[in-house]
C-alpha cells in the first residue's frame, strides 16, 4: 500500500471518490506528487462539489500508514499544494452530452486499452502477477494485525518457469523487498518475510526457487521520502505484470468517462467471459476510441493463437461499448474508486467487470 507510486495513486483516487460522492458527473483528472513532507495536488476537475482537499489527502496518507515524522512524511504534518484547474472547455464539448438525462457520451481521450485473461488462476489472471498481488497484501495485512516491524513502503515480483506450451510449471524467483523498522536484523525480516509468504505460494515453490527479500540488505528509508512518487507510474502492476500489451494509459485519479480506465475495465470483463466460458484458454482484446467519439473505433479479439472474428461480432452485436454503456454496465459513477488502486485494478473478484454473466452465452459460439 505505502510504495510512493501507489500512494499518489491513491491520495488520486481519494479525491476522485470525494467528488463522485457529492456528483457523481464530476470530470476528474488528478495527478499527484508525494516527497519528504510534501503531497502536491494537480490536474483539471469540474464538479458542482466541493471537497477540502487536506483533508482528504491526510486521511489517505494516515490511512496507509504514514503517521510520524521519522517516516519522511506525516499525515498531520506534511505539507498539501493544491493546484488544481477546472476541465478544458475543448474536451467537454465532446463528452459532457448530458449524463443526467442518459444522452450517450463521448470518450473523454483517444487511445488504445487492452485486456486480458488467462486459465493459469482462479481469478483468470497470469501466474507471476496473481501471486505478486497475494504476497504484497499479506505482508500488509499481517502489518495491519500487529507486525510493527513492518513498513508501509514494500514491492514484490514473481517469476515463473514455463512450459514449451506456455503453462505455468514452478516458480524460479520471488523479489521481495519490504521496509522495516531501524531495530531489525536482515536475517530477522527475511525470516518473518518468508513466514508470511509461502504459505502462499508453497504449491509453487520448489528446491530451486530462488528468495531474494531485501537484496540490499536494508531498507529503512523508505516511502516518499525514499523516492518521490507520481500517480500513474505504477500502469503494469495496475494490470498484468508484463504478460499481456499495456495502451500506456494510468487509471488513478480518472473519473470513468475516461476511456483509458473505464475501456481497460471492459476489455478485461470480456476476456474473463471468453475464458471462463471455456471456448479459449487465454484471451486478449483490444478496444481503441478517438476523443469525443462514443463508438470505440477498433475491437480486435485474438484467442489462443488466432483471431477470432465472430466472438468479434457477437461482442459488437451484444456489449455496449460506449462511455456511458460501460459506466452504466458497471455502475462507475456510484462505487469506490479507490478500492481499485491496491493489489491490481484487475482479477479482483469483488469488482464488477471481474463478473463472468456472459459466459454461458459466449460458451454457444
Amino acid at each position: 500500500m505505502g510504495h510512493p507510486d501507489k500512494l499518489s495513486d491513491q491520495i488520486s483516487d481519494g479525491v476522485l471518490d470525494a467528488f463522485l460522492a457529492q456528483d457523481p458527473n464530476s470530470r476528474v483528472a488528478c495527478e499527484t506528487l508525494v516527497t519528504t513532507g510534501l503531497a502536491v495536488i494537480a490536474g483539471e476537475i469540474t464538479s458542482r462539489g466541493t471537497i477540502d482537499y487536506q483533508q482528504v489527502v491526510r486521511d489517505v496518507i494516515r490511512e496507509v500508514g504514514y503517521t510520524d515524522d521519522e517516516m519522511g512524511i506525516a499525515a498531520d504534518t506534511c505539507s498539501v499544494l493544491v493546484a488544481v484547474g477546472k476541465q478544458s472547455g475543448d474536451i467537454a464539448m465532446g463528452v459532457n452530452e448530458d449524463t443526467d438525462t442518459g444522452k450517450d457520451i463521448g470518450a473523454g481521450d483517444q487511445g488504445l486499452m487492452f485486456g486480458y485473461a488467462c486459465n493459469e488462476t482462479e481469478s483468470l489472471m497470469p501466474s507471476p502477477i496473481h501471486y505478486s498481488h497475494q504476497i504484497t497484501k499479506a505482508l500488509a495485512d499481517a502489518r495491519h494485525q500487529g507486525a510493527s516491524w513492518l513498513g508501509p513502503d514494500g514491492k514484490a515480483i514473481i517469476t515463473f518457469t514455463y512450459s514449451d506450451i506456455n503453462k505455468p510449471i514452478s516458480i524460479s524467483n520471488v523479489v521481495c523487498s519490504t521496509q522495516h523498522a531501524k531495530d531489525m536484523s536482515i536475517d530477522d525480516v527475511r525470516s518473518g518475510v518468508r513466514d508470511i509468504i509461502i504459505p502462499i505460494i508453497n504449491n509453487h515453490i520448489d528446491s530451486n526457487t530462488a528468495f531474494m527479500i531485501n537484496p540490499t540488505g536494508r531498507f529503512v528509508v523508505g516511502g516518499p521520502d525514499g523516492d518521490t512518487g507520481l500517480t500513474g507510474r505504477k500502469i503494469i502492476v495496475d494490470t498484468y505484470g508484463g504478460y499481456a500489451p499495456h495502451g500506456g494509459g494510468a487509471f488513478s485519479g480518472k473519473d470513468c468517462t475516461k476511456v483509458d480506465r473505464s475501456a481497460t475495465y471492459m476489455a478485461r470483463y470480456i476476456a474473463k467471459n471468453i475464458v471462463a466460458s471455456r471456448i479459449a484458454s487465454n484471451a486478449t482484446v483490444q478496444l481503441s476510441y478517438a476523443i469525443g467519439i462514443k463508438e470505440p473505433t477498433s475491437i480486435y479479439i485474438y484467442c489462443d493463437g488466432r483471431v477470432r472474428s465472430d466472438i468479434t461480432k457477437w461482442v459488437q452485436a451484444n456489449v455496449d461499448l460506449t462511455p456511458l454503456g460501460i459506466i452504466n454496465k458497471f455502475d462507475l459513477f456510484n462505487i469506490n474508486l479507490v478500492d481499485t488502486t491496491n493489489y491490481g485494478h484487475l482479477g479482483k473478484e469483488n469488482l464488477p467487470w471481474e463478473k463472468i454473466d456472459l459466459k454461458d452465452k459466449l460458451g454457444s459460439l
